[in-house]
């Protein structure tokens, strides 16, 4: 009869567990916990979502910025001096006098 009353009340560790997690004094610290450690991983992802779009922009600058140097040295070898002439003579055009030159501030 002894060993009956002993197996009956065997206690079950995670039962235990249980309601010592669930209990009015650990419930709000365990929420808490759970709180903190959620909101630190999704701003931890936030961040690196952030960082992500930053190094995309940067990319996205340093692209414009080489493709407006290519066009800034395009537009120099399509305005120099040797090419201008050389189109003047193509199309017989003579050099501008004094009256004809107009200058036009930047």
């Amino acid at each position: 009869m002894a060993t009956a009353t002993r197996r009956s009340k065997k206690i079950n560790p995670f039962q235990s567990f249980k309601s010592f997690i669930f209990s009015n004094q650990v419930f709000p610290f365990v929420l808490t916990f759970f709180i903190l450690g959620l909101l630190f991983v999704l701003f931890r992802m936030k961040g690196v979502e952030l960082d992500y779009q930053i190094t995309s922009v940067n990319k996205d600058i340093e692209k414009v910025t080489l493709d407006n140097k290519e066009l800034k040295a395009k537009k120099a070898r399509l305005l120099s001096v040797k090419r201008l002439r050389k189109m003047a003579s193509k199309y017989n055009l003579k050099q501008p006098r004094q009256k004809q030159i107009i200058v036009l501030p930047d």
